[in-house]
């Protein structure tokens, strides 16, 4: 059994992959080739904005909007610790600070309330400018944008969605990474919508804001790439990439579709036993991941052991909060500042979920968790 089968996903679309890559062998143009284009026209109707920038990962989808609005040293970033690392670094290669901020408990997503009050400690403290909000649509699900945007607009910060595992979610009838001033996401293969290699992408309808990216993502280019007019990155897509996503749009609803089917089972299953990531009404999750909280790690360390005998993978995300994190140590964050992120990084982990996995699969699996 696979944790994400894309073996199984590529079967069925194989043929148009070969066509797709064999298109870009034939012409040749495999940096900014015309399937970049045609992909970022693509995401952005999907998404619902008018500016989409393929990038070279999510971390630079992440990095080049904080650059375009120029955060830097002396400025305040909000974010969760409970996430990958490339959220919290890209604030930090900046020079800005990372504000940590925890999480809800049943969401595991940034707490609207505790953000506000951070945001308002850091005003108070008068060391710091608050600049940027950076949620996380965790393990798919959005974060609560109405309310972060609503703080957002009161003390006049910038939003970032940190979309890399969020893309394909949605709020009603607002997709995810449509939200905030700018959002990213990352395709990097195990993602809800991933390629062959890295790759990721950044959406806005600020048409100022996208100009700005676009030349940042080529070293800063203005009307070619040997008149830099700022400094940028090397943050192109593969043209390869682009075509890999272009074939995979194709069936990407039906694949929300069948990640729903997945987790509704499993929360059938599970639920009566174990705490699970809670949907709110109204919220679509992409279902990058299916994680379930146990009792302690004591627990959870029983459990993985019981699956890994069986032959069932699993995963923790994330077994250690960003702000216990070394990298880290500088801000001066210790253990008991963000006791729900600590609690639930402790006991948190993660079964297979993709769209492949069947209705035998997922019984097997939780009968193994529930017996």
């Amino acid at each position: 059994m696979q944790f994400v089968d894309l073996k199984k996903q590529q079967e069925g679309i194989r043929e148009d992959i070969e066509r797709r890559i064999n298109t870009v062998l034939d012409h040749g143009k495999y940096i900014m080739g015309p399937e970049i284009a045609e992909l970022e026209k693509q995401l952005a109707d999907y998404v619902g904005v008018k500016h989409c920038i393929s990038c070279s990962s999510g971390t630079d989808a992440l990095l080049i909007p904080l650059m375009a609005w120029g955060i830097g040293p002396g400025d305040a970033v909000f974010t969760t610790p409970f996430t990958f690392i490339a959220t919290a670094e890209v604030i930090q290669l900046l020079g800005a600070t990372p504000v940590f901020v925890d999480i809800e408990e049943d969401t595991f997503n940034i707490d609207p309330v505790l953000l506000e009050s951070a945001i308002q400690k850091v005003i108070e403290d008068k060391q710091l400018n608050p600049k940027c909000i950076l949620p996380v649509d965790l393990f798919g699900l959005p974060a609560n944008y109405s309310e972060i945007q609503k703080i957002a607009d009161k003390y006049n910060v910038k939003v970032l969605e940190d979309g890399a595992q969020g893309f394909g979610g949605s709020i009603g009838d607002t997709k995810a990474c449509s939200f905030g001033h700018a959002a990213s996401t990352s395709f990097f293969p195990a993602k809800p919508l991933g390629c062959y290699g890295d790759g990721g992408a950044i959406f806005t309808n600020d048409p100022e804001l996208a100009a700005v990216m676009d030349s940042i993502r080529v070293h800063g280019k203005g009307s070619d790439k040997y008149d830099n007019i700022r400094i940028g990155i090397n943050g192109r897509m593969d043209t390869i990439q682009a075509a890999i996503l272009l074939t995979k749009l194709n069936i990407f609803n039906n694949e929300l579709d069948q990640r729903d089917r997945v987790a509704g089972k499993y929360r059938a299953l599970l639920s009566p036993q174990y705490q699970v990531q809670a949907v709110p009404k109204d919220y679509r999750s992409a279902w990058a991941q299916f994680s379930i909280v146990t009792d302690d790690e004591n627990h959870r360390k029983r459990l993985m052991s019981k699956l890994k005998d069986e032959g069932i993978p699993t995963a923790i995300y994330y077994p250690l909060p960003l702000h216990l994190q070394k990298a880290f140590s500088h801000l001066g964050y210790t253990q008991g500042d963000f006791s729900i992120s600590e609690s639930i990084s402790q006991r948190i982990f993660s079964v297979p979920m993709h769209p492949y996995l069947t209705e035998e699969e997922i019984k097997r699996i939780s009968d193994v968790l529930t017996k």
